[in-house]
């Protein structure tokens, strides 16, 4: 399967967000790429702290959700999009999985926030797999993929061939620019990244925002912990490559033995 990562600039609102979006996933159909993710919450754009994000109404984010699927069925391609969304009485970071038809197929919620969060969304309580053109995928958004390895060694355990990972990490005002991926003094998201792959035997897609300051780049990595492909610091674009699906056996994540963990 070959597959694309989004690293889009901050959208300065929800069209502004779709029409990156539009952009980038004729990018990636250009170079036969048959799924495509986004960052962390792209609709209507991360809550950060030097940029002000109105809350949208559930009418706003299911229009912009039909437009993507519009986008994702012209385009002939899966899209995993994140974003905000109501359920019930909960207000839930999410991200859809919508077919290259434009059917959406579920969604996955961040279940593990981070503590800063915790007055933006609620955490969500279910995990789930998802399937594109037989290739079987999980899903960790930012904070748990990053901090709760449990989060794709479920998917791993679960026949995921690769868990996508949309986040956040890093600023346009502040920080320290980057420029050598996987670096000794670079932050440890990178190292994660690494873990996450090479603890479970899988492909890792971790997915970020083109900033000034980033604190990782959008980066795949194989299943012997390699980075297979990343985008450079602080340009947008899309990288599209093609993961082995014989290489990601979850051998290391179906050796794990829970009952040796239990009270």
């Amino acid at each position: 399967m070959k597959v694309a990562l989004a690293s889009p600039a901050f959208p300065k609102s929800i069209a502004d967000g779709l029409a990156i979006t539009e952009r980038l996933v004729k990018n990636a159909a250009a170079q036969q790429a048959e799924i495509i993710c986004f960052p962390e919450s792209f609709i209507p754009g991360y809550p950060l702290a030097d940029v002000k994000v109105e809350k949208s109404s559930q009418e706003e984010l299911q229009a912009a959700l039909n437009k993507v699927c519009e986008i994702a069925a012209t385009n002939n391609i899966a899209i995993i999009m994140p974003m905000d969304w109501y359920e019930g009485d909960k207000f839930l970071n999410i991200a859809q999985v919508i077919s290259a038809t434009g059917e959406v197929l579920g969604y996955q919620t961040k279940n593990q926030l981070d503590p800063s969060e915790d007055t933006t969304w609620q955490p969500g309580t279910g995990r789930s797999i998802f399937e594109v053109n037989g290739v079987k995928f999980g899903i960790t958004i930012c904070h748990e993929g990053f901090r709760y390895p449990e989060s794709v060694r479920w998917a791993a355990r679960e026949g995921a061939s690769i868990v996508f990972h949309p986040h956040l990490s890093g600023s346009d005002t502040e920080g320290v620019q980057l420029s050598d991926w996987g670096n000794i003094n670079s932050p440890y998201y990178e190292k994660a990244m690494m873990m996450r792959a090479l603890e479970n035997t899988i492909y890792f897609a971790s997915v970020g925002y083109t900033m000034k300051y980033q604190k990782a780049a959008t980066s795949l990595i194989a299943p012997n912990g390699k980075c297979v492909a990343y985008q450079a610091y602080g340009i947008e674009g899309v990288i599209v490559a093609e993961i082995d699906t014989e290489m990601a056996t979850g051998l290391l994540a179906k050796r794990f033995k829970p009952e040796l963990y239990q009270k």
